[in-house]
């Protein structure tokens, strides 16, 4: 046809990227630690094959493309299989956090109106608490019922049909994966995937920028899969046709255990879950385990962290992205003067968010003036915005885009972008500290902290000043069988911070309050504290 290029047409669907998987990585192993400490082992092809199983299965409950399915899972190759078996029938798959409040569970299973929900065993008592309340949901599928339990079974479930099945066809753009976030303010938000998006998305993650697999990787994910579609790991290790070794259970003796046994080459997860492994290690007497890379994301990594890692050899990945954004906006990779640059620099540069990864814009604009786009210079702070192909355009139902004019979505962020691309997050816009007119960063104020040896965990807000508008008060939780005293963390980051940053008051807590997703909740603390005066 005139105008028309001559390649072929070939839509940009997820099934595309299990079948490759079975094609060409078929006998490539997925290794599943189970929550009650049995290990089973599946491959690429077998994958494939269930996951046709289980879209014949869901057919034959009635369920129809467009309809959403949820899971309720930790890691494992069942879950796996859910991922491309829900999407190669035409189905949403939508993964729900168990760790949310139950008022935002009852909410977002009716709000996606789900029909059928998979889960795991360990969050039976969930599902009888909310069983009643969830009036959509015609099916309930146990991932792993205890032998001789009357719960159906996924794998008998899936074990009458024949896998004889013809993936249903359907457009790019059709949907096939809903997250929700966490909800800290109001009702969680539901952000629909697509195909198209999703597949560009695990695309653009093979990168050697990002997390540069191949099919001598063996990936650990510590993510969960429940959690901001487990950072599009899945669909990309698919791509790739990587060994995949996943735990259902997060206890560090566990995942250094599968980590050393299986020769895991390369592992993603929150700060905290280094955090533990540290801890474990530690108490133990056993080295951190050999890994090229390590992928932090969730919530900024403290120098500290991020030096250990280094020392012990291991490829820091600092992340950022979001729900909003499929997750990945940017990685941390070697900049072009990496090999030129000392230690304590590459630890510098390795504590920012990397850079962006093809596919993903993003600018700074004035905190107060949104009009106003901020240079790149290492040095102006702003809200931060983003935009691409697998960036939000609208929430899940919602009638407005969130979206400005020329498709820019404020993340909520506020960072730093340098001359050579690379991000630094600074804070959030609701949590960062105006004093005197000038911002303080709260996150910066709190990984500071984190440094000093007594420290296990710290969190600054601002508390109402008579003549500076706002000053910060740190909250400490100290590590067990440590002392330490106010003046002590504020002498200790007097050089770490700028003079009129430092804390007017610190407070020692026995916890802080964190969101379901493991970060910090500002708002809750907030609300603790809200009567809380700083002495005259």
């Amino acid at each position: 046809m005139a105008g028309l290029g001559a390649m072929q047409d070939w839509k940009m669907r997820i099934t595309h990227v299990i079948d490759h998987a079975a094609r060409e990585h078929a006998t490539r192993e997925i290794v599943t630690h189970w929550a009650d400490g049995s290990e089973t082992r599946t491959n690429w092809g077998e994958i494939h094959r269930d996951a046709r199983r289980m879209a014949q299965a869901l057919e034959a409950l009635g369920i129809e493309p467009g309809d959403r399915v949820a899971s309720m899972a930790m890691n494992h190759s069942r879950h796996l299989v859910s991922w491309f078996g829900v999407a190669g029938m035409g189905g949403v798959l939508h993964t729900v956090n168990p760790r949310l409040f139950e008022d935002q569970l009852e909410y977002i299973v009716n709000h996606a109106e789900d029909r059928v929900l998979f889960y795991d065993a360990a969050f039976q008592p969930i599902v009888d608490l909310m069983r009643d309340r969830w009036s959509t949901v015609e099916h309930y599928i146990c991932y792993d019922p205890a032998p001789g339990s009357d719960l159906l079974a996924f794998e008998d479930w899936i074990g009458a049909q024949d896998g004889d099945y013809a993936w249903v066809d359907g457009e790019e753009r059709d949907p096939c994966m809903l997250c929700y976030t966490s909800g800290t303010t109001g009702h969680p938000k539901g952000v629909l995937y697509e195909h198209r998006s999703t597949m560009f998305h695990a695309w653009s993650g093979l990168q050697p920028s990002a997390h540069d697999f191949d099919p001598s990787t063996v990936m650990l994910p510590v993510v969960p899969m429940f959690h901001a579609a487990s950072w599009g790991l899945p669909y990309g290790g698919a791509m790739a046709g990587v060994k995949f070794v996943f735990s259902a259970v997060n206890e560090p003796q566990v995942l250094c255990d599968l980590m050393d046994r299986e020769g895991v080459t390369t592992s993603a997860g929150v700060p905290t879950v280094w955090l533990a492994m540290f801890q474990h290690c530690d108490a133990t007497g056993r080295d951190l385990p050999k890994l090229d890379s390590a992928t932090i994301g969730g919530s900024a990594a403290p120098q500290f962290m991020i030096e250990r890692l280094m020392k012990a050899g291991i490829k820091v990945q600092h992340a950022w992205g979001m729900t909003e954004t499929s997750p990945i906006g940017t990685v941390g990779s070697p900049t072009a003067d990496w090999a030129r640059m000392s230690f304590e620099e590459k630890v510098a540069k390795s504590r920012m968010q990397g850079r962006p990864i093809f596919g993903i814009e993003l600018r700074t604009v004035d905190l107060d003036d949104r009009t106003k786009e901020l240079p790149r210079d290492g040095e102006s702070s702003g809200a931060l915005q983003v935009r691409g192909p697998w960036v939000i355009k609208r929430y899940f139902k919602a009638e407005e885009d969130a979206v400005d004019a020329e498709g820019w979505f404020d993340t909520g962020d506020v960072g730093i972008l340098h001359p050579d691309g690379t991000l630094q997050l600074t804070d959030r816009t609701k949590d960062v500290i105006k004093s005197g007119g000038e911002w303080i960063s709260s996150v910066e104020l709190e990984n500071a902290a984190c440094g000093h040896p007594a420290v296990a965990e710290a969190a600054a807000i601002g508390v109402h000043h008579p003549q500076w508008d706002e000053r910060p008060v740190l909250f400490v939780v100290r590590k067990e069988g440590q002392d330490v005293g106010a003046q002590e963390v504020v002498n200790f980051l007097s050089d770490k911070v700028a003079k009129w940053w430092l804390p007017d008051a610190v407070e020692f807590v026995d916890d802080i309050p964190h969101t379901a997703t493991g970060k910090i909740s500002k708002k809750d603390l907030r609300d603790r504290f809200a009567d809380y005066r700083l002495a005259d």
